[in-house]
């Protein structure tokens, strides 16, 4: 410790001598009542002689004025949901001390008619604008089915910055699995902010920021009630009627002070929701077609109850307790899969977090968060002891062979220590994503798979493959991701300001200890008037393997659970002439000797400009380099001629490798702010390429001894994409909330439908014919939300209760949107597509809020 002290002394002395100017700056950091930092809020500084100069606090909620001169100084803070705050500071001969802003939270505004704060370029390496920032306003407006936000705002995550596990989803600063907040509790959604930061993970493209509410001083509430009905809805393309489905929900929260408020608050939200929906099965079997609606009845259940106290200003803790609960029958059911293939599912989560921030002196903040967490779920066949048929592209049968029990024990942990010092933001800490023990007692495949590569195969009772597990399929690893980091914003100049940082990331399973991540980056603002930021960064991004592949490595170990593979079985009876069980070669799953976490090397340059005080236009390029990418590859299947395994004591042995490459660019081109007279919001325009030679750790190659052919188009890839969100003025009676998004097609590849090279994977392509070379069609959704504010008391006319009624409708000009084509040649759907996004639905909704 001693010598990392020294060390940042020098670091912080030699910097500082860049400096030009050592006349007194003043600065600050804005934070909510709750202690988590306040971004994008608008402070402007009154000089002595009433001039005014601007700026925005950054992702840290820190906000710097340099080159002042001696006097006294008014400093404004303005944010939407914040009352005002105003303080003055006097400047002598040295900087004042930094200024800690707590914000309260405003007086209810019901009209959504607000006036568009200022949108300001700043030289801040943490202030990047081509951020897609939804505030509590833009939520209230933003079309979302089923109140599903997070999944309305991740069409704008990019789909070549996600890594094995998809988004990375942080919630009030601490990333980890099996995150959920209700919608009401919701202040704020985040994506690409501050992209270089080595505090998180993953790149700022691939990551979801969720700020939640704090705690009042006054009492405030939200009900919502929705309610969506198949009487309102279109038919799916693919359904032979419309399914009589219906959703109802009933979600809020309540906020306010615990005894006299001054130190104690609280904030209480639920979310209820059950799902009367039917699944669309378009298949075809020996009889023929198969067009019918299956039901899939579901629930869920979310309740979360918090607890703020205040020791004094500066110190808080805050305490939060969620259960979660759902359940669904006739999982898995739809497209290709019968009912009988379906399985009924049922989860029970509990999570107990803790938040403790206080502020040490003026210049140094300790933030430190656990989450403890219990799971428990099961996973039954809706026709169990029957074995499963799949005839590859025509339908499922049978059983679904789905029986399991999961339980799950887990511990996260967040600690972050932000120490301001001179134009130094220092921010020294460490977090854990997962520390769990996952019990898993599989009992799924016991009765067997039967693989058909057609239904003519079918007819003739011919699979190519049986697929059965035997033994005992019950295990219990533990697994523990940790990472530290060091992070330094540093404004050398007024204009200028640079951010360096390293991360160290660890998972044990791997054992590859040498995950150190720098990165670095920058912001520039050339001319005076600051209305044209350039800045750019360039770091590496490590990756997790996930859970299931462990689980993998320790159940298909060959001496827990079996896994017999038969090729070319006889059928029903697949034992036929085989040898006994103890003879049967068994299937393995491993990692390679050489595997490692994956990683990405990314970098960026691009520009912003103001076009004027509420509107911004960024365009940024990114190029992304992935090295040692996940993937499977059977490394006992058989080689030319393909006769027989190499290693008769085993069929298939699975490993998992760090052998695959990425390359993808892209760039974006973004609007926000003030777009029009009527129109706020964010629009986003990206031209992108990604080419990768594999489809994750789960994706095995053609053939198995030769991965060259794989290099092709990412199944991800999309040349052109268009995203657009915001609210529209519909005169003095309606606010309109928009959601657009456009897409090109995505490639899919051409394959036999056989298995000639005797793997037991029918993902044979025609010779010469290399991964992904048919392509898709694009689609596009415009989704629409319209409601109407009543108040409750006229005396206050926009301030105090509110009903709000809203009508909202998806893909409103019910556009039909293909989403799988099939590219078997084996297949009687080859050529042609088998399913569709849903057609036009409409949602209800009644909020009352005080």
């Amino acid at each position: 410790m001693t010598g990392l002290r020294h060390a940042l002394r020098v670091y912080l002395v030699v910097s500082t001598l860049f400096a030009q100017d050592n006349r007194p700056s003043i600065s600050g950091i804005v934070y909510d009542s709750s202690g988590v930092f306040v971004a994008g809020a608008a402070v402007a500084l009154q000089r002595p002689d009433g001039s005014r100069v601007r700026t925005l606090s950054g992702v840290e909620g820190r906000f710097l004025f340099e080159n002042v001169s001696s006097g006294r100084y008014q400093v404004e803070i303005q944010h939407p949901g914040f009352r005002p705050f105003t303080t003055s500071v006097r400047v002598g001969a040295r900087s004042p001390s930094p200024l800690q802003i707590r914000l309260s939270l405003a007086v209810l505004e019901q009209k959504l008619d607000v006036r568009e704060p200022a949108l300001e370029v700043s030289p801040d390496t943490a202030g990047n604008l081509d951020v897609v920032l939804v505030d509590r306003t833009a939520l209230d407006n933003l079309p979302a089915l089923a109140h599903d936000v997070i999944g309305a705002v991740s069409r704008f995550l990019d789909p070549a910055a996600l890594g094995s596990n998809g988004p990375s989803l942080v919630v009030d600063g601490m990333e980890g699995s099996h995150m959920s907040v209700s919608v009401s509790a919701i202040q704020e959604v985040r994506i690409n902010q501050n992209p270089y930061s080595a505090e998180f993970f993953r790149p700022g493209r691939s990551r979801l920021e969720i700020i939640t509410k704090a705690g009042t001083q006054d009492f405030h509430g939200t009900l919502n009630f929705q309610f969506r009905d198949h009487r309102l809805d279109a038919r799916n393309a693919f359904a032979a009627t419309r399914p009589p489905a219906q959703w109802r929900s009933l979600e809020g929260s309540l906020t306010g002070p615990l005894g006299d408020g001054k130190r104690n608050s609280f904030v209480v939200s639920v979310n209820h929701d059950w799902f009367d929906q039917l699944a669309v099965i378009f298949a075809r079997t020996l009889a023929g077609g198969v067009n019918q609606n299956a039901p899939m009845p579901a629930k869920y259940t979310f309740d979360s109850a918090r607890v703020s106290h205040e020791f004094r200003p500066g110190h808080t803790l805050t305490l939060r307790h969620e259960y979660q609960q759902d359940s669904q029958r006739g999982q898995g059911v739809g497209g290709f899969t019968l009912p009988e293939a379906g399985a009924n599912f049922f989860d029970r989560q509990n999570h107990f977090y803790t938040h403790h921030r206080v502020a040490l002196s003026p210049r140094l903040i300790n933030e430190f968060s656990t989450r403890t967490g219990r799971h428990n779920d099961y996973t039954l066949s809706a026709t169990p002891g029957a074995p499963r048929l799949v005839v590859l592209d025509a339908f499922t049968g049978g059983g679904a062979q789905a029986d399991q029990h999961r339980t799950e024990i887990d511990f996260q942990f967040a600690e972050a220590l932000s120490w301001a010092v001179g134009k130094h933001l220092l921010k020294i800490g460490g977090n854990s994503y997962d520390i769990n023990r996952r019990g898993l007692n599989n009992l799924a495949n016991t009765s067997g798979t039967f693989y058909f590569a057609s239904l003519d195969d079918y007819r003739l009772r011919r699979p190519f493959t049986f697929i059965q597990q035997q033994g005992d399929g019950r295990v219990a690893p533990l697994q523990t991701d940790l990472g530290v980091f060091i992070q330094d914003n540093y404004r050398l100049r007024e204009n200028l300001s640079f951010g360096f940082g390293v991360r160290a990331d660890w998972q044990d399973t791997l054992g590859d200890y040498n995950n150190v991540a720098p990165r670095a980056s920058f912001a520039w603002a050339p001319r005076k008037n600051k209305r044209v930021v350039l800045r750019g960064g360039a770091g590496l991004f490590y990756d997790r393997s996930g859970t299931r592949p462990i689980a993998d490595v320790n159940l298909y170990s060959g001496a827990r659970l079996r896994q017999i593979i038969l090729q070319d079985p006889s059928y029903p009876n697949p034992f036929l002439g085989i040898a006994a069980p103890a003879f049967r070669p068994v299937s393995v799953a491993r990692f390679a000797p050489d595997a490692r976490n994956p990683y990405t090397l990314q970098t960026g340059a691009g520009v912003e400009v103001q076009l004027d005080k509420s509107t911004a236009l960024t365009v940024h390029y990114t190029y992304a380099k992935g090295v040692s990418l996940f993937r499977s590859r059977d490394v006992n299947a058989p080689r030319p001629p393909f006769a027989a395994r190499p290693n008769a004591s085993f069929a298939q042995i699975r490993q998992f490798e760090s052998s695959g490459g990425q390359i993808a660019q892209d760039v974006e081109v973004t609007l926000r702010g003030k777009i029009t007279r009527f129109f706020s919001g964010t629009a986003r325009y990206a031209h992108s390429r990604a080419e990768n030679d594999t489809s994750g750790i789960f994706g095995f190659p053609a053939y198995n001894y030769d991965t060259a052919s794989e290099w092709s188009r990412a199944d991800f890839d999309e040349r052109h994409r268009l995203a657009l969100t915001g609210t529209a003025k519909a005169g003095r009676w309606l606010n309109a909330g928009i959601l657009f998004t456009a897409r090109t097609g995505r490639p899919y590849s051409l394959t036999t439908g056989r298995d000639d090279n005797h793997d037991s994977l029918a993902a044979d392509r025609p010779p010469g014919v290399r991964r992904n070379t048919l392509e898709g069609p694009g689609n596009a959704t415009l989704d629409v939300r319209l409601a109407h504010d009543f108040q409750l008391d006229a005396a206050k006319k926009e301030k105090g209760p509110a009903i709000t009624l809203s009508l909202e409708s998806f893909n409103l000009v019910n556009r039909v949107n293909y989403v799988t084509y099939v590219g078997n040649l084996s297949s009687p759907f080859f050529g042609r597509p088998v399913a569709a996004f849903p057609a036009r639905r409409m949602q209800v909704g009644c909020r009352f809020s005080f």
